[in-house]
């Protein structure tokens, strides 16, 4: 199997159109469906379904997309690594991010670190910890920022210099917003919104044995997304502050936790990981810097 023809793949999965996959290839059409014709010959699975203005991935091919899409990341990072060895103005750098309002930190040695080595080129992947630790795994990311302790058996980490605070966004005409802080017995019965990974994990330990009178109304990857809806009056969002515009016109307030909720972040990398020359040096930048900061 070779990468060149994943590629082809990935382009007829993602247009679902076999004449715009193979222009935008630079291909012929008969050499694009010969390509995947052969896959499917050595995969021995039936890849598509194909109609008379389109094709659709089977059950087979959306396994496939999902695994090549990794693949075919993997390829182009081991590429950029090898091109990178030679380049001592810049290169290539991977990473993952959790939603915290401590992003800026990172973002700032980032600026500085540009300065020095203009020809840097970085690639952002957001998401919870699940999401983004799992392709830091893979060997797609050089970093993660993560907001849960890393194993320190796998991982090498910093801590950021400040601590996330958890608190409760309201509607700005809800009784609870007169509130100064939020304690557990606000929450019973209230239907709440917050990432799946905080509700099993930081609010359950938090709450204690509160925690089974909490009513989970939804999740949310994105706290935007969670504040959306509480405007919407559909409920409240257990989330950081900062994450999402609590400012005057905004029609949300933001109360924190009683007793306080407070998580660490963190920024971590393989602890075995063979890092190109640029990672090497912006992860020196990134200990001199989370030192001052400290």
């Amino acid at each position: 199997m070779e990468i060149r023809t994943l590629r082809y793949f990935l382009a007829v999965a993602r247009e679902e159109n076999m004449t715009r996959a193979a222009e935008i290839l630079h291909v012929t059409q008969p050499t694009l469906s010969k390509a995947l014709k052969s896959l499917e010959e050595e995969l021995g699975k039936k890849l598509f379904i194909r109609h008379s203005f389109s094709i659709r991935l089977t059950e087979e091919g959306v396994l496939l997309r999902n695994r090549a899409e990794d693949l075919i990341s993997m390829a182009d990072k081991i590429e950029q690594e090898f091109i990178s060895l030679d380049d001592i103005s810049g290169g290539e750098l991977y990473l993952g991010l959790a939603e915290s309002y401590q992003i800026r930190y990172l973002a700032r040695v980032i600026k500085d670190f540009k300065n020095r080595y203009p020809n840097l080129h970085y690639h952002i992947t957001s998401g919870d910890t699940e999401q983004v630790a799992n392709k830091l795994d893979k060997g797609l990311l050089d970093f993660l920022v993560l907001a849960e302790l890393p194993d320190s058996r796998r991982y090498e980490y910093l801590a950021f210099p400040e601590k996330d605070v958890w608190g409760l966004v309201i509607p700005e005409r809800d009784p609870l917003s007169e509130k100064d802080v939020i304690r557990m017995e606000d929450l019973k019965g209230l239907p709440l919104f917050s990432s799946e990974q905080a509700w099993n994990g930081e609010i359950k330990k938090w709450a204690g044995s509160s925690f089974s009178k909490f009513r989970f109304e939804g999740s949310f990857r994105l706290s935007y997304n969670g504040s959306i809806f509480v405007r919407e009056g559909l409920g409240y969002l257990l989330t950081f502050r900062d994450l999402v515009d609590t400012s005057e016109k905004s029609g949300l307030v933001f109360r924190p936790l009683e007793p306080v909720l407070e998580t660490t972040l963190y920024i971590a990398w393989n602890r075995y990981q063979a890092f190109t020359p640029i990672a090497e040096r912006f992860l020196q930048q990134l200990k001199e810097s989370f030192l001052i900061a400290d």
